[in-house]
């Protein structure tokens, strides 16, 4: 107050007045009104009572108060200010405190923003546990400037916070008002909220290739598909020859042979599954000889391997009886030496010596300088109901549906004469080598040449799926990777086969296999593949109880798992 009793108003921290002089001790920080309904009065006494502290700063908020209509002071900037600031700051980490507090009645020449400021920018401080408080402001009787345009250019000099401020509360306080309305807190909000920093994205590493890859993987696995077809007139030459010498050898068995003469021609294998790759280089064909009086009973546990016992009555097979069990070792002996008499006119074939626990004669020759290789298997076809261990196999009742099961469960099922380890291990009175290995390759090739949910899967009228050509791509990558590295040996095509059979009854349906979506089922079908062999699990597709993997080494079959994932996460340069 005057000494005329007349009033005057507060200046603003960004004007000057030409009458009103203020010492720098009376420039002191005025503290947040704990709530709106309170007195000029009260809140002016608790001012002059704090200690001057300057409020630690996080963000710059921006607010906006309104001067008094009534002004005889001139508007001074704030731009020396800014850049005297600026130039205080010596390193990355320091951060101004900007003032932004009310000045008393003037009664004397106030000190100049510049000089207040750079007293109060000495120490920097945390600016993560503080929440800002802007205080009330009143006006000099001229026109001040406002605080919304005056936080703005502290806020330039201002570095940003390095840690989160989404948890600091900002309070603001409602302003006194002479002729407009001040900004509301909500628009001071938003403001502060667009210089808080960017979260950074979660990243997930994945094996299978990203989508913007996805283009180019599909190229390579469709490239190598191209490559990977057999040229028609080296599948014509092929067939002609094989189609000769099978037909020669069934001819002399059923002209020359009793024990042989009721063979019957069964072609199976990857050639006549559509699934054949490169070349037409391996065949295989199963001679089976049709039984109805015979006991099968299981060979060990599995449920794979059993032992055949020929019922009271005549027949030629009894010279191949050791301990009334069929010897299957004795009698593949036998069928051996009648296709060695057979192919002696053909001197373009030639027997390969025998390899252990193999059921086949394989016959070697050449065409169109591929060597092909034939494999002549034995077998016995039992017609009579399935072995109990395959009650709960071959499930495809939500694939290919219940009817096609009991189609093929209807249908015979076939013994080849192999077994797994020594041949002189015993059990219940029989010799692992006289006993048969149980065979599903004719229902194997009857459901992958039927392989759709819809009658329709890859006809001419259907959609085209690419369940074969994930199997192919599947056989040809472990086939390339078994020639870089030999102790991959013990694993096969039908290891792959039997993934693929798998995977169909878990992805049922025709659009969970679109051709378009190669890569895709091609990467999912690898995914499957790596996860049986990490397991070491793999089990066969008619007789769950039996693992194929029980021979491969562990350790072998996780590096194996490793190598197709580091193929799969690279882009498959294998193939290239």
């Amino acid at each position: 107050m005057t000494g005329r009793g007349r009033p005057r108003k507060a200046k603003s921290p960004d004007t000057k007045c030409a009458t009103c002089k203020t010492t720098p001790e009376e420039l002191k920080p005025v503290s947040l009104p704990k709530s709106p309904g309170k007195s000029f009065a009260e809140e002016k006494q608790k001012r002059t009572t704090k200690e001057e502290k300057p409020k630690v700063q996080k963000k710059a908020v921006q607010f906006e108060e309104k001067p008094c209509v009534q002004s005889t002071c001139k508007d001074k900037t704030t731009k020396p200010f800014t850049e005297k600031t600026n130039k205080q700051q010596s390193t990355p980490t320091e951060i101004t405190k900007a003032p932004v507090q009310g000045t008393k009645a003037c009664a004397n020449r106030a000190e100049t923003t510049e000089q207040s400021a750079e007293k109060i920018t000495k120490t920097p401080k945390d600016t993560t546990k503080d929440s800002l408080k802007p205080t009330k402001a009143k006006t000099c009787g001229g026109k001040a400037k406002s605080a919304e345009e005056y936080s703005e250019e502290v806020t330039k000099v201002q570095p940003e916070a390095p840690k989160d401020t989404t948890t600091a509360s900002i309070k603001t306080t409602k302003a006194k008002t002479c002729a407009r309305k001040v900004k509301s807190p909500g628009k001071i909000t938003e403001t502060t909220t667009e210089m808080l920093p960017e979260t950074p994205k979660d990243t997930t590493k994945v094996c299978v290739p990203q989508e913007r890859c996805e283009d180019k993987v599909n190229s390579i696995l469709n490239k190598t598909l191209e490559n990977l077809k057999i040229k028609r007139d080296e599948r014509s030459d092929a067939a002609e020859v094989i189609n000769t010498i099978v037909k020669t050898i069934s001819m002399h068995l059923r002209r020359n042979t009793q024990c042989f003469k009721e063979v019957e021609e069964l072609r199976t294998g990857s050639y006549y599954e559509n699934l054949k790759i490169s070349n037409p280089d391996e065949f295989d064909i199963m001679l089976a000889i049709p039984v109805d009086r015979v006991n099968v009973n299981p060979f060990g546990d599995d449920g794979a391997y059993y032992s055949v016992e020929l019922k009271r009555g005549k027949s030629p097979w009894q010279k191949f009886q050791v301990t009334g069990t069929l010897s299957a070792s004795k009698m593949l002996e036998e069928f051996r030496d009648e296709v060695k008499k057979c192919v002696k006119q053909f001197p373009e074939w030639k027997v390969t010596t025998k390899k252990k626990g193999c059921p086949a004669v394989t016959l070697i020759t050449t065409v169109q300088s591929i060597t092909i290789s034939l494999d002549v298997v034995l077998s016995i076809m039992v017609k009579s109901s399935w072995p109990p261990f395959t009650n709960e196999g071959i499930k495809i009742d939500g694939w290919l549906g219940t009817k096609v099961k009991k189609e093929y469960k209807r249908m015979p099922y076939y013994l080849v004469p192999k077994y797994e380890g020594r041949g002189n291990v015993e059990h219940d009175g029989v010799l692992a080598k006289d006993t048969w290995r149980v065979s599903f390759s004719h229902v194997e090739k009857a459901i992958l040449k039927n392989h759709g949910s819809e009658k329709t899967c890859c006809e001419k009228a259907g959609a085209r799926c690419c369940r074969r050509e994930c199997l192919k791509l599947l056989k040809h990558l472990l086939n390339l990777l078994k020639e870089k590295d030999s102790s991959f040996d013990k694993f096969c095509s039908y290891h792959a086969k039997t993934t693929l059979l798998h995977a169909c009854c878990s992805r049922t349906k025709d659009s969970d296999w679109r051709g378009s979506n190669l890569s895709h089922c091609f990467q999912l079908l690898l995914n499957d593949f790596i996860a049986h062999l990490e397991a070491g699990v793999l089990n066969n597709f008619f007789i769950p109880t039996q693992n194929l993997l029980s021979a491969p080494n562990q350790l072998k079959c996780k590096s194996l798992a490793r190598r197709i994932r580091e193929e799969c996460e690279n882009g498959f340069p294998i193939f290239k």
